[in-house]
This record gives C-alpha cells, structure tokens and sequence, in this order.
C-alpha cells in the first residue's frame, strides 16, 4: 500500500499568527496530506510562538535586532532554511521583505498573502489605504513572491465588499476571516492540485 506524501510547510510570521493558526487548523480538521514542521519568527514577542507551543509545532526565533544588520540577518535566515526540508514557504504576516538571493534560491517555493487585491494597495496599510481611499470593494490575494514588493504571479483572490456602515475595524474583521479561509486553499491549489 502507497502511503501518501505529506508536503512539509515553514510558516513565517512576525506578530499574531492568526493566519498561522487557521493553516494549522484546517490541515487537522480536513486531514490534509499537508505538515506544518516550523514557526519561524524574527520577532521573540510574537504571540504566534504562543499559538505554536500550544498547537506542539516547532519554533525558531531569529530575533532581527540580534543582527549587526539586514544582510547578516537574511544570511543566517538562508542557512536555516537549507537546513530544513521543506516543500513551501508561507509568508503569514512576516513583516521582512525577503532578499533576492533568497527568492531565487527557493524561487516558485514561497508564497505571501495580502489584504487587498493586488495590485491595488501593495505594501503596508492596505486595509486603511482601502478604506480611506474610499474603494466599494477590496479583498485578499494570496500570490508566489518575487523580487518585488507584492508583485509576484497571484494565485488566489477573493473580493470583500465595503458596506457604508463598516468601520476600519469591521472591515479589518472582514478580511482576516477571508484570510483564514483563503490562504487554506491557496496553499491546497499549489501543492496538492497540479
């Protein structure tokens, strides 16, 4: 009997890990030939390593102000990654942008999402760009990253419209629940659908 591959995961992120922990529910709940095997954080206040220590996935912390500097902080990032084996890098809300020497070495192996679609309102803010621009629609894209900032090939989008009555809270609200939903099957449609 053929036992199925499993598809090992790294998850980064730099703060909540709510995103982080909606993959990590969703692979268990749909019982998913999917692992997460690491948390990876630059950030040792992160409440994302809560959420890992309790849902018993590994973590590691390379703490970004620990480094002289940005390029020795991504030089020990890459020697960790070759360490690991690993199918996907996914990017919940890591707030480094990744060097080129990293998105080529595992070009088409990491992917991000972001709280727009894309191209709109790349970069930080996009829900408050959004909603102070005044836009009836926005959404999620869940997207491969490249060298640029949110420019590399989308693979996902879902709209969310803005009410007249939403807030910037609400709004936010409405987003994340998109995200925990969207990211699941961004990451089903790039490993387990080709």
């Amino acid at each position: 009997m053929n036992r199925q591959r499993v598809y090992k995961l790294i998850v980064f992120a730099s703060g909540n890990g709510s995103n982080f922990e909606a993959i990590v529910r969703h692979i268990r709940d749909e019982n998913l030939p999917l692992k997460v095997t690491y948390l990876l954080t630059d950030n040792p206040e992160a409440y994302a390593l809560e959420r890992a220590e309790r849902l018993g996935i590994p973590s590691e912390i390379l703490d970004y102000k620990s480094f002289d500097n940005r390029d020795e902080y991504n030089r020990a990032l890459l020697k960790f990654l070759k360490s690991l084996d690993f199918d996907l890098i996914v990017l919940a809300g890591y707030m480094r942008i990744l060097p080129p020497f990293i998105v080529r070495e595992f070009w088409r192996k990491i992917i991000n999402i972001h709280p727009s679609l894309l191209p709109a309102f790349p970069g930080l803010h996009a829900i408050e760009k959004a909603y102070k621009y005044g836009v009836k629609v926005t959404g999620v894209t869940v997207h491969y990253v490249d060298e640029g900032v949110d420019t590399g090939p989308i693979i996902m989008q879902e709209c969310v419209k803005i009410e007249d009555d939403d807030t910037l809270e609400t709004l936010e609200e409405k987003i994340h629940k998109v995200e925990h939903e969207i990211y699941i099957k961004a990451i089903k449609k790039v490993l387990l659908e080709n």
